[in-house]
């Protein structure tokens, strides 16, 4: 079940493994398949190794969602947040139970304190041997405390370590929910969670805009030199997008040859501007056939813009870059439209945004 990779190559994290086993056994990069893998890779379960491994090269759908339900049952990545949160609710509960333990102690210590305080005050006379034996006992008592207390530390440590380990088992799960295989930018589950918050404050914002870009005659591509090499092309359209765009625009494959981007404080001219360097950098790319090493050819990408603004919902941002995509294909492909255009009629008499002539 273990990848191979390249002598000399730098090891792959547990996500990028389970992408390649997954690409190697030609298996879709279905949310529960990746679900499934990673628990085989991440887990002891040694019956659900094995159903993995008997599975060879007959990895059907059917058959990988019958080894789901026999390990996984409801699905692992709920279970994970239950059991998350069942530990944390008891690693909490240790450490209520450490700070009453370390409250108690002083409350004890500052008891002893006043009572010596008190039965010093009540002496007439002080002898040097009762000084010492005050002192004796004092030091004991401090000591004692002292030790207790770096107990209650080490302990303290050791919770927020398991807490810490919890919470790296509950990113990494969420991490692989919103990861997609293929590309290991973020899929269509973060995508739709990211653009629902463009909204969270009740109305649409002033600035900021939703891009949606699909490869151009991918179909064809795929049908000439093989879905293996559609893939390719898709992993570096999805590359040149991370490279290209700012670290604050969040990017997204959204299906099939599809890809989104989420841009945040920014005007219309300046979103369309970054829309067009994506597509001139598609454009200028260069593809190879995985089969015969020969050049693919010109690959382009068509673009919608819709501005956060003019839209009232999510669904209704997406739907109307949705639409402005469609003119771009219709208008001839490699080019970005901006939704402002159609609603102005600028697309009816024959205008286009950065038309590639």
């Amino acid at each position: 079940m273990q990848p191979s990779e390249a002598p000399g190559a730098r090891p792959l994290d547990i996500t990028s493994k389970i992408a390649l086993t997954l690409r190697q056994m030609g298996i879709p990069g279905l949310p529960r398949n990746y679900e499934l893998f990673y628990e085989a890779y991440t887990g002891t379960n040694q019956a659900l190794i094995a159903d993995i491994i008997d599975l060879g090269t007959r990895a059907t759908q059917e058959k990988l969602d019958i080894i789901g339900a026999r390990h996984l049952g409801r699905g692992r990545g709920e279970e994970v947040v239950e059991n998350a949160r069942n530990e944390i609710a008891g690693k909490i509960d240790e450490v209520m139970l450490l700070l009453l333990k370390e409250r108690k102690s002083l409350e004890n210590y500052g008891k002893f304190l006043n009572e010596t305080s008190s039965g010093i005050g009540d002496r007439a006379m002080l002898t040097k041997e009762l000084l010492a034996k005050i002192v004796g006992v004092m030091a004991t008592a401090t000591g004692t405390t002292i030790d207790h207390g770096r107990q209650i530390a080490r302990s303290m440590a050791d919770k927020s370590a398991e807490l810490e380990k919890v919470k790296s088992t509950l990113e990494e799960y969420k991490r692989l929910a919103d990861t997609d295989p293929l590309t290991q930018i973020r899929n269509r589950r973060a995508f739709d969670s990211a653009l629902a918050a463009v909204y969270e404050i009740g109305s649409a914002p002033s600035y900021g805009a939703l891009v949606v870009a699909d490869i151009d005659d991918f179909k064809r591509i795929n049908d000439r030199h093989g879905h293996p090499t559609g893939d390719r092309i898709i992993q570096s359209v999805a590359a040149m997008l991370q490279a290209i765009v700012p670290q604050d625009v969040f990017v997204a494959r959204t299906g099939g040859e599809e890809f989104a981007l989420i841009v945040r404080s920014n005007s219309e001219p300046a979103v369309a501007e970054l829309a067009d360097q994506v597509r001139m950098a598609v454009e200028h790319g260069e593809y190879t056939s995985l089969q015969t090493g020969e050049p693919c050819g010109s690959i382009t990408v068509s673009m919608g813009v819709c501005m956060a603004s003019e839209a009232e919902t999510p669904d209704d941002l997406y739907a109307k870059a949705d639409r402005a995509l469609y003119a771009s294909k219709v208008g001839g492909r490699n080019r970005v439209t901006l939704h402002s255009s159609l609603t102005r009629g600028e697309f009816r008499k024959g205008w286009m945004l950065y038309k590639n002539d």
